[in-house]
């Protein structure tokens, strides 16, 4: 059985690529225009006000954009944004503050740009240019005024270096290939693909995020520049980690769906040879405890694999011949950062059980170690905390259903699987049912024949039968209702029984037992838990060590540890 997607889903183009501007994109313009207007006939200042980029695209394809890149012909932006104030204002009309925002070149401000807000949209502005770029360097060691051809060619791709003039009111391509791609559905480049990847190696990373975001099709001349060793170790020596990063994070926070597929980035990733270039750039002591891992050419397959199994699990339609359980989907569906971090997760699972020691001979998982060093990426989205521990509830899964099958487990032990931080942890974003998804993808993944697209349904059908049938068990037993439930009793009151004025590490075990008498007695009171704890007695808690006083405990003095 093939679990790839039949064909691509792309945006639709429309049947004539032309821009309806809003009632607010309208007035926007109007006053673009006049300002121009204004500033050659009594200033004898000329400049053309172009929107460009996304901005274009988006609105050709019918998609709603918030925010406009304004670029200008000879004039810096911030010197125009203050004369657009001031012309503004002669009208009565009120803008946002002005902010300059410096070169920055590792998050792609190679020009400072001035930004605001014009009636509720954000306006970015800045001069039309052209670039030099060093070897070794994607930073521009030349930045001039250009002409609106020599901007449109700097850019990443075709569809990317459109403009709309204000002026005019159309859609200019100075690429000649813009239009037609947007119309056909391809990521092409607006200079040959070598050069455009030489200066800015990033830019082959966004070809595959946009090929991704809207089904286009990326051309042969792409594909063959990116599996070039000099562009895969340009990748990896000339941009920044937080941008490869950053740009990784997009591909994979975009929902499945029609036009929105993050598993073909991931297909990109693989068939270009990429992986290394993205996922492999970590400290030495790190990589020299894989050595094996980082040179063989093939093991990403084990990332695309794990990652078309989860989108196959997601897709709406009867990919498999048997459904997984319900409640299995029922936080990555409704929650984004869930679905991206456990998308992540597949995309990672060659490090699975990897670790390293570091210069104080702790030992890590190397899986922290690609998502902090070689893609930068922290706590947002649980990533560097959540992940580790999404491979961490792997072994513990599995080895109690594996018990489960040869005995069943007891209400007690199935509620305390839940409750196990490696399973379920608020702290880390991890639920319990993406846990349990993520540990039937690995045990899916070694049924699926990546290279010749073929899955054993079969033995996958057993699996996920193995994983409905516990999920069934657990909300027979109401367990689902149990997993965030706190003690009945707290840890004063069970000072209190005890008649101790003292904390330490027993009041921890002493709530953990009462959690597990609650597993075990669901229908019980708070009053049948304080008989259960006063008939097992202080002894099996309390040591001499401890210090307990037999005497009554003020109210505020005992806190919960």
């Amino acid at each position: 059985m093939s679990l790839c997607t039949p064909s691509l889903q792309r945006v639709p183009a429309p049947e004539k690529l032309q821009i309806e501007l809003t009632g607010v994109e309208s007035n926007i313009c109007d006053l673009l225009r006049d300002c121009s207007a204004f500033l050659h006939h009594e200033k004898g200042l000329k400049t053309t006000c172009r929107i460009a980029g996304g901005w274009v695209r988006d609105k050709l394809l019918g998609l709603q954009s918030n925010d406009m890149d304004v670029a200008l012909s000879d004039m810096m932006g911030l010197a125009f944004a203050e004369h657009l104030r001031e012309f503004a204002n002669s009208k009565g009309v009120k803008l946002g503050t002005i902010t300059k925002i410096e070169q920055n070149p590792d998050q792609s401000k190679h020009l400072e740009t001035a930004t605001m807000k014009m009636f509720g949209l954000d306006i970015d502005l800045v001069n039309l240019r052209s670039e030099e770029y060093a070897v070794g360097s994607r930073i521009p060691t030349g930045v001039a005024f250009g002409t609106p051809l020599e901007d449109a060619l700097r850019r990443d791709i075709t569809i990317n270096a459109l403009f709309y003039n204000v002026e005019t009111r159309m859609v200019e391509d100075f690429t000649e290939k813009g239009l037609n791609d947007l119309r056909d559905g391809i990521i092409r480049t607006p200079l040959p693909p070598m050069d455009t990847f030489q200066d800015d190696p990033l830019r082959v990373l966004r070809c595959i995020r946009f090929a991704s975001r809207f089904g286009f099709d990326v051309v042969p001349e792409i594909k063959e520049a990116v599996r070039d060793r000099s562009v895969q170790e340009a990748l990896i020596n000339k941009v920044a980690r937080e941008r490869v990063g950053d740009e990784v994070g997009k591909m994979i926070k975009v929902d499945f769906g029609l036009g929105r597929d993050p598993l073909h980035s991931a297909r990109l990733v693989y068939e270009l040879a990429l992986y290394h270039s993205i996922f492999s750039v970590v400290p030495s002591e790190a990589k020299f405890a894989v050595p094996d891992i980082l040179s063989k050419e093939d093991y990403p397959s084990d990332a695309l694999g794990s990652a078309t199994i989860l989108n196959s699990l997601l897709l709406p339609e009867e990919t498999l011949r048997i459904r997984v359980h319900p409640a299995l989907l029922s936080v990555i569906k409704d929650d984004p950062s869930s679905k991206a971090r456990i998308l992540l997760a597949t995309l990672l699972t060659p490090y699975m059980g990897l670790t390293y020691k570091d210069g104080k001979n702790k030992i890590h998982p190397i899986v922290a170690s690609v998502i902090r060093d070689s893609l930068k990426l922290g706590t947002q989205n649980h990533f560097l905390d959540g992940i580790p521990t999404l491979f961490s509830s792997i072994p513990v899964i599995r080895e109690h259903m594996d018990n489960h099958l040869r005995q069943p487990l007891s209400r007690v032990k199935l509620g305390l699987l839940l409750r196990h931080k490696s399973v379920h942890n608020p702290i880390t974003g991890n639920n319990w049912t993406t846990s349990f998804l993520f540990s039937l993808v690995v045990q899916l993944r070694p049924l699926y024949d990546v290279h010749n697209d073929i899955f054993n349904v079969d033995a996958a059908s057993k699996i996920i039968s193995g994983y409905n049938t516990f999920f069934d068990i657990i909300f027979d037993l109401g367990l689902q209702n149990d997993v965030d439930s706190k003690p009945l009793l707290n840890g004063r009151e069970i000072g209190a029984i005890f008649g101790v004025t003292k904390t330490g590490p027993w009041i921890g075990k002493a709530l953990e037992d009462v959690v597990e008498w609650q597993l075990g007695h669901p229908t019980s009171s708070k009053d049948d838990c304080l008989q259960w704890l006063k008939i097992r007695g202080p002894d099996l808690y309390i040591t001499k060590t401890d210090g307990d006083e037999k005497s009554k405990i003020p109210s505020k003095r005992l806190r919960t540890k």
